[in-house]
């Protein structure tokens, strides 16, 4: 388990866990290298972590047990369940349960928005027109951070594309093409995403003058000090702006990148599923541990502690202010994996993204994009 923030929850969770039974005794690893205990031969017996490309390697290489015996795999919900199974399988294997879903959308500021008489957008030309009261008004529309490559890719990339094309379809379509990805096949980058890209740098031209030099960092504390009304970023800015003002009213709202309200979907991330090895020590030992980390009463605290969204079909609803906006939706399946966490990590994806941002040209950029897909489908 390696997510920082969360470090100090689990180390007491596995205190509790040693104490309550004698039979099984569970040590925290935060700091191993994953890809390299699997090639060892000694991975860990369970695995607590955010599930993404480099996860699915070993899933669909079969290097993860069969869990869909167990009862927790059973309250799963079916449509979260197939957020791990859009990365990849294992013929007979349900092998990952997701444990908390983090879901990511704008982050707006509730004063500001009262202030120039503007309600939540519900489409495309509603948000544009926000856009514009806002910048009329002197205030800045929409805080960005070029400056990491990661926060561009997840936030207002995945979010007008996300918004605007069946990610799970078309990254379908393109694991089936392969290498005949290309201007010509059916499906592409430069056919499918060229539009939303193009309506990205809509957007992105209400950002502050600086974007291009600026941080994570330096979004979350300039938010947090009402210098924008929005911030396209996930739960995960939310504690880094409450430190440097906790009393600040924020909300959350799906980015409509249509004109049809019905279109309205937040974008999702596994931010932690469990698994177990197939070359586990003792896998019913950490069977164990799963279950007793899947109590319902367990995962909703964790939920509610790091803004998470519950997995199970029993779990508790949201109740933080900030992301109740996005709560509907979610409870609703109207949700999408960010199209950016579904290309192989070895294809600098965030990177091209923060290039278009910063004035590269969308029709070459996409169609590298597809040339290297093509590419790694080759060597693969």
């Amino acid at each position: 388990m390696s997510k920082p923030e969360a470090i100090p929850h689990f180390r007491d969770l596995v205190a509790q866990f040693n104490e309550e039974q004698s039979e099984v005794e569970v040590t925290l690893d935060t700091a191993s290298n994953l890809s390299a205990g699997f090639l060892r031969g000694d991975p860990p017996d369970v695995g607590l972590l955010n599930y993404n490309m480099e996860m699915a390697r070993f899933m669909e290489r079969g290097a993860l047990s069969d869990l869909s015996d167990m009862e927790e795999a059973g309250r799963i919900r079916p449509d979260v369940q197939d957020l791990a199974d859009q990365y990849a399988t294992y013929p007979g294997r349900t092998s990952v349960l997701p444990y908390s879903v983090a879901a990511a959308s704008v982050i707006y500021n509730v004063q500001i928005f009262e202030d120039n008489g503007i309600e939540v957008p519900t489409t495309w030309d509603e948000l544009l027109e926000a856009c514009q009261t806002l910048e009329a008004a002197g205030v800045t529309p929409i805080y960005s951070t070029f400056s990491e490559p990661w926060t561009i890719a997840q936030g207002l990339f995945d979010y007008t594309a996300g918004g605007s094309v069946d990610t799970a379809e078309f990254f379908e379509q393109m694991n089936e093409l392969g290498t005949e990805v290309g201007p010509d096949s059916p499906v592409s980058f430069q056919k499918d995403f060229k539009e939303p890209v193009e309506k990205m740098m809509e957007l992105a031209a209400f950002s502050n003058e600086d974007a291009p030099s600026r941080t994570y960092g330096d979004g979350n504390v300039a938010f947090a000090k009402g210098e924008a009304a929005m911030l396209m970023q996930g739960p995960w800015a939310l504690g880094e702006i409450a430190k440097t003002d906790p009393d600040l009213e924020l909300g959350t709202f799906p980015l409509p990148a249509t004109d049809d309200p019905d279109d309205l979907k937040v974008r999702v991330n596994l931010d932690l599923a469990l698994w177990v090895p197939e070359i586990g020590d003792d896998k019913e030992s950490a069977r164990k541990f799963v279950s007793f980390l899947m109590q319902q009463d367990v995962m909703d605290e964790y939920n509610a502690a790091f803004l998470g969204f519950g997995t199970t079909t029993d779990a508790a609803p949201p109740t933080d202010e900030r992301i109740l906006g996005m709560a509907d939706y979610y409870k609703d399946g109207r949700f999408y994996l960010g199209p950016s966490q579904r290309v192989h990590l070895s294809i600098p994806t965030a990177n091209y993204i923060q290039a278009i941002a910063t004035g590269a040209d969308i029709d070459r950029t996409l169609s590298r994009l597809d040339a290297d897909w093509a590419r790694l489908a080759f060597r693969e």
